[in-house]
């Protein structure tokens, strides 16, 4: 039973009592990043890497990879026009040809049109993902901590000294 409690134990601790607007939506701007790359290259392992050194919330990261993984196939034919006319540009042309003879650049696929296409868009969305939702996070995530408290499965979850210490804070 502890197998099962525990990742939710953690999932609710980490959204709830232990992270700050910025954190929650940093989280949420990686996970969009991460969630657009296609996964099968050294990209999306950098990426990850990147994630786990900063300070953001992996639960929400987590969660929106998993829910932008599932939408980024449509995003497809876009990825695949974008990197297409990056890899053709004769003006990089070198570029490319100098970045593939590199000894670890081939594993980042950088030369499949839709994963750098796929790469480009993800990195546009980080910016406007983070802006947005930072102002959602801080308005609604006192208000969600409030509200999940009620629940006395939250609170046996967490535990009641700490939703008892994280109410006095605020």
């Amino acid at each position: 039973m502890l197998f099962i409690l525990r990742p939710i134990r953690l999932t609710l601790r980490a959204v709830l009592t232990e992270a700050k607007p910025g954190q929650l939506a940093l989280g949420f701007a990686m996970g969009v990043l991460i969630g657009v790359v296609p996964k099968s290259n050294l990209i999306a392992v950098v990426l990850s890497f990147v994630l786990a050194s900063l300070r953001a919330n992996l639960a929400i990261a987590a969660a929106t990879a998993l829910v932008v993984s599932f939408v980024a196939g449509y995003l497809d034919p876009l990825s695949d026009r974008i990197g297409s006319w990056l890899l053709t540009h004769p003006a990089l042309q070198e570029t490319w040809t100098h970045l593939y003879n590199q000894p670890v650049m081939p594993w980042t696929d950088f030369n499949n049109s839709i994963v750098l296409g796929s790469l480009v868009i993800g990195l546009i969305l980080v910016y406007p993902a983070f802006r947005l939702s930072r102002p959602l996070f801080a308005k609604y995530t006192v208000k969600m901590t409030v509200w999940a408290k009620k629940f006395w499965l939250t609170r046996l979850l967490l535990g009641v000294e700490l939703t008892d210490r994280f109410a006095a804070v605020n």
